[in-house]
């Protein structure tokens, strides 16, 4: 993977939407993951580290490696880092297919977003497999965009979401890939896999999902891709536009938005 492979950009918008994302569904995919004072971690694939200050404020005595192969990210991820007081982290340029560690380096490893961004995510289950303990656990949490579904359900919504999923598959990734979280870690070789799915709903009785998730999440995760969707010729500029519009009801009075995530855990 290239900094290049990632479908929803680099853009300052991006980081909000992912720091929006981390804080909606923090409860939601993190509240059980948790470890031992000591432990070394390596996450995988950080980001611009949402998902590492919740990593360490639920473990907070562990040692993390938080690797990405943005440099851009990571110092995104460092100054956050610094601004939520975290301090045991530690940031690196790494590629997943080409880590420098050594095997059986880390008790645990977190990936959290990151299959769906690769070509080959077995082959990346199985480098972070020579690195990993024997008895350590590996956690990968993963969207599935298939799993979406909502209301009012219209024709441009439909096809302005779907973009997003054409846009994702020609750059290489997959973002059907949370239904496949139980293989893939199989082929990589992993036992004792548990996988659960965890499902977001949200309607007018529950404005904070409305906000955090469907308008200042959902949304502008498509929004990202209207200029390749349209470059490409999946859909037209005006169709596009339409169906965010179609979106936007889907957080409104009468609307109703649901989508599933799925998270496993193996072990080594």
């Amino acid at each position: 993977m290239t900094p290049h492979d990632y479908v929803h950009g680099y853009s300052e918008r991006e980081s909000v939407r992912l720091s929006d994302q981390a804080k909606t569904l923090e409860e939601l995919l993190h509240s059980d993951t948790k470890y031992p004072a000591g432990s070394l971690i390596l996450e995988a694939g950080c980001g611009i580290g949402a998902q590492t200050v919740i990593l360490s404020r639920n473990s907070p005595q562990a040692r993390i490696t938080s690797i990405d192969i943005s440099e851009d990210s990571l110092k995104k991820a460092k100054e956050r880092a610094a601004s939520e007081g975290v301090s045991n982290v530690e940031f690196r340029v790494e590629n997943i297919f080409d880590l420098p560690f050594k095997d059986e380096s880390f008790d645990h490893i977190f990936v959290c977003f990151v299959l769906e961004h690769l070509k080959e995510p077995v082959k990346a289950l199985t480098c972070l497999h020579r690195v990993l303990k024997k008895g350590g656990t590996i956690t990968v949490i993963e969207g599935d965009h298939g799993s979406c579904f909502f209301h009012p359900e219209t024709e441009a919504g439909v096809r302005a979401w779907n973009s997003l999923v054409e846009v994702q598959a020609r750059l290489g990734g997959n973002s059907l890939i949370g239904r496949q979280v139980y293989p893939l870690l199989r082929k990589a070789g992993f036992s004792d896999i548990t996988v659960s799915p965890r499902m977001v709903y949200s309607d007018a009785s529950r404005p904070h999902v409305e906000e955090g998730f469907v308008r200042r999440t959902i949304i502008p995760m498509v929004e990202g891709v209207r200029e390749s969707a349209i470059e490409i010729g999946i859909i037209d500029a005006e169709s596009f536009d339409m169906g965010i519009g179609d979106l936007h009801r889907t957080a409104g009075e009468e609307g109703t938005f649901n989508y599933m995530f799925f998270k496993g855990v193996g072990r080594r």
